[in-house]
């Protein structure tokens, strides 16, 4: 995370503590690493996306923002919140493009863009949450600490500090964690 913890951690402070005007300053303060995440899950969508990084981050900041304050602890516990709602849009997303195909709606891909698809990333990534769904039923933890470090971007240390755990403990859950979706998702 490129933005100085203070700054964040300030402002997420102010907010909770009912200062309505640190709501637009957090969220200016933690905008461009919002919406760097917002572009890294995006890049790695299908071709000819039409959900953008800025529209992302819009829809993640109603998510964050709209409703009362929330008891922030720091910066890594903001980003941490930010990823889960960031995965949530994302799959909504994607289940709602899966319910226009169903529904007789049509994408065009050039023959180069088709080439070689094995599945609609849609429900590649429908099946992740699936999958991480199902992770969090066996081992919640585990599942959070996927959400944090795939969909967040927090490094080892800040998502070991949101859970309260150690940085050796995170990394043992992160292998378990990704063995464990691997097998999940090439099973047929």
């Amino acid at each position: 995370m490129s933005q100085e913890p203070t700054t964040l951690t300030h402002w997420l402070l102010e907010w909770r503590n009912g200062n309505q005007d640190a709501a637009k300053e957090l969220f200016t303060a933690a905008y461009s690493e919002l919406r760097r995440l917002a572009a890294w899950h995006l890049q790695r969508e299908r071709p000819g996306h039409t959900l953008q990084p800025t529209a992302l981050v819009n829809e993640l900041y109603l998510k964050l923002f709209a409703g009362e304050p929330v008891n922030w602890q720091n910066r890594a516990h903001f980003f941490a919140l930010a990823a889960q709602q960031l995965r949530r849009l994302l799959i909504d997303y994607a289940r709602g493009r899966l319910a226009e195909k169903r529904e007789g709606g049509y994408v065009r891909l050039s023959l180069t863009e088709a080439n070689g698809l094995a599945s609609p990333l849609e429900e590649d990534l429908i099946a992740l949450d699936q999958a991480l769904c199902r992770l969090e039923e066996l081992d919640p933890r585990s599942a959070r600490v996927i959400e944090m470090r795939f969909f967040g971007g927090l490094t080892e240390k800040e998502s070991a500090e949101v859970l309260g755990i150690s940085v050796a403990t995170l990394k043992r859950d992160w292998e378990f964690a990704r063995a464990w979706l691997v097998r999940q998702l090439t099973k047929k």
